[in-house]
């Protein structure tokens, strides 16, 4: 009898002890942790994941750097250095030439059109095998509002003006740049400014007015335009290493499922209410919004096809995700037509 006691007292620890074991994740962001909107969309992931998991997964946010450089973000979560990180796949397109078309794609839907195709059109299922021989398992978990086009120091008035500017772009839309005749760069947001600033750069996209108000380029080139032909709306995602998310149970996986989505539909709202205050307090400070003409848009039209055609005949990834995406756009734009106000 006192052995049964003594055994199951022992079984007791040792089953309160795993109930109250706790993970922590080290989640280094791509983004600084106080740049607007895609830096609090991360704290708000790390703090909703140790709430929702009730605390036996802890989520420390780091800013880019600090444990790896913000482009190496990739390879550290795939070999287990950090067990997440904070992006937008985009970023990767050195290793996934076809994640760009998982991030923002020239031209492309805006949200709900993108997340139909994601969740509905087969979309998230190829996004799961790209990452996968990565050993990364990647959740979409954000998706924001339109971008600019970008800060030019001198008015862009004809295609001929992008002859022999450099500038700073990200994924498929600086290969429609560089068919125009620039020469582009992909710096992290940190270090757009300083390039700017020393003329290493003469033009730079990043990303919406609230989030560009914050980084000052206006007061390095203040001619901002629009609309944001190359990313229409752009989505951000939480990359966890495979071995520790297949360690996971189905319980707490779909928890932190629950999060991103979630984190979804609160930072798409967020990112249309802040725009306002956020223009508006640029043309304060005498930056010149300005649109691109019909006859640009064409021209980068135009080179945006010649490039989806290049990358498709480079990459069978790439060729295959395309084809998915477009036959969906394909067979949504009656509905596009008929259902929304033009």
């Amino acid at each position: 009898m006192t052995k049964l006691f003594a055994a199951t007292a022992m079984a007791g620890v040792l089953l309160a002890g795993a109930a109250g074991a706790q993970e922590t994740w080290n989640l280094q962001s791509t983004y600084p942790g106080a740049m607007a909107q895609l830096g609090p969309l991360a704290h708000r992931i790390a703090d909703q994941i140790g709430q929702i998991t009730d605390g036996e997964i802890s989520v420390s946010f780091h800013e880019p750097g600090s444990i790896v450089p913000a482009l190496e973000v990739f390879d550290a979560v795939g070999t287990g250095a950090i067990e997440a990180g904070w992006s937008t796949p985009g970023f990767w397109a050195g290793r996934v030439p076809a994640l760009q078309l998982m991030s923002a794609v020239p031209f492309g839907p805006q949200a709900g059109e993108y997340l139909a195709w994601i969740k509905f059109g087969g979309g998230q299922e190829l996004f799961d095998e790209l990452y996968e021989p990565h050993n990364i398992r990647s959740l979409f978990c954000g998706i924001i509002a339109p971008e600019a086009a970008g800060w030019f120091r001198e008015p862009i008035e004809s295609v001929e003006d992008f002859q022999g500017l450099k500038m700073r772009f990200l994924g498929l839309g600086a290969r429609v740049m560089e068919k125009l005749g620039v020469s582009t760069q992909l710096l992290a947001g940190g270090d757009v400014f300083p390039a700017l600033e020393l003329g290493t750069l003469d033009a730079a996209e990043f990303s919406m007015p609230a989030i560009d108000l914050g980084l000052g380029f206006y007061q390095v080139a203040n001619n901002y335009y629009f609309p944001g032909w190359h990313q229409q709306a752009t989505f951000l995602e939480l990359m966890v290493n495979l071995d520790v998310w297949e360690e996971l149970d189905e319980g707490t996986q779909m928890k932190i499922s629950t999060v991103c989505d979630a984190n979804i539909a609160y930072g798409l709202a967020e990112g249309e209410a802040l725009q306002v205050a956020a223009l508006n307090e640029l043309q304060s400070k005498g930056v010149n919004i300005r649109t691109f003409s019909d006859e640009i848009l064409d021209a980068l039209r135009q080179a945006w096809e010649e490039v989806a055609e290049e990358e498709a005949a480079r990459d069978a990834d790439f060729a295959r995700v395309y084809e998915s995406y477009s036959q969906f756009r394909n067979g949504y734009a009656t509905w596009r037509e008929l259902g929304y106000l033009r």
